[in-house]
């Protein structure tokens, strides 16, 4: 039973790191028909530049306000100059998207250097707790909660405000929307924007979890992130939700117990979904 608990707890933290970067990529595909396979490298900077400030301010707070940061301004950059001459062109955005990532994985190296970085979880965050046979460890609990939080506050965004309205509806039918006078490129923008803060956020969570980040996690994570969205539903957070809760569960169970599929666990899921429901397990006609 304490294993079970322990495996659980550990799909659900990975599950939670998966959410954060998967549910803006969803949003992203939902609303504006971008297949961006560069949010990996957004992830990816959120790491090394979080944990960097990290580092030398010993302040996880700030490494975890920066990795936003630095999220939130490659996603502004990325899609001004980047993705809007190719919208409506998937095969563009695949093309340029992928080297933008491969761009953006290559100046990680050139500024942090190509070997891996450690990173430790801030010292109230460290250890663990326990309560008889079972033993809780702090930082996977607290990115679990994390990622409630984040939850919460992004559904109150799409469901109580103005902007979240503007938003689902974009998901639903955006030319509905630009014919009641929205000016579409700027929720586009929002959108964009927010979703690679997420990225930001989940980089630096990472590192403390895995205990080390390397040049290599943009496209490991990236690809994870997208096996999710096709899981869940395109442009479904609560998709979103339950497919990264699934792949993060099953990898966690399946390295224990068959560590022989646990790499291909997750295509073999997404196999089945695209086979059974090709629209996900919450299509975006069915909530966001």
């Amino acid at each position: 039973m304490e294993v079970i608990f322990s495996l659980m707890i550990n799909g659900l933290a990975t599950g939670m790191l998966l959410f954060l970067l998967a549910a803006g990529l969803s949003l992203i595909f939902g609303l504006m028909d971008v297949l961006n396979f560069a949010h990996g490298a957004l992830f990816l900077w959120g790491a090394y530049a979080g944990i960097w400030i990290y580092t030398l301010t010993d302040s996880f707070l700030l490494g975890i306000l920066a990795a936003i940061a630095i999220g939130a301004m490659l996603g502004y950059l990325l899609e001004r100059f980047i993705i809007l001459p190719v919208y409506g062109n998937h095969i563009q955005q695949i093309l340029i998207t992928l080297g933008a990532m491969l761009v953006l994985g290559e100046m990680v190296k050139v500024f942090w250097g190509p070997n891996q970085i450690v990173a430790q979880p801030p010292q109230y965050l460290a250890g663990s707790w326990g309560t008889g046979n079972f033993v809780l460890i702090k930082y996977r609990l607290f990115i679990i909660l994390t990622g409630l939080l984040v939850l919460a506050g992004l559904s109150l965004l799409l469901n109580k405000t103005k902007i979240g309205l503007i938003v689902r509806a974009g998901v639903m039918n955006k030319e509905m929307v630009q014919a009641l006078g929205i000016n579409i490129r700027k929720v586009f923008l929002f959108v964009f924007i927010l979703g690679a803060s997420m990225a930001g956020l989940s980089g630096i969570l990472l590192g403390p979890y895995s205990g080390v980040i390397h040049a290599g996690i943009g496209l490991e994570y990236g690809i994870l992130a997208f096996i999710v969205v096709i899981i869940g539903g395109m442009g479904s957070v609560w998709g979103s939700v339950l497919a990264s809760v699934l792949v993060g569960l099953a990898g966690s169970f399946a390295a224990y117990y068959i560590p022989e599929i646990s790499v291909g666990v997750n295509m073999l899921m997404m196999l089945f979904i695209l086979l059974f429901k090709p629209s996900g397990l919450v299509g975006n006609r069915e909530g966001i």
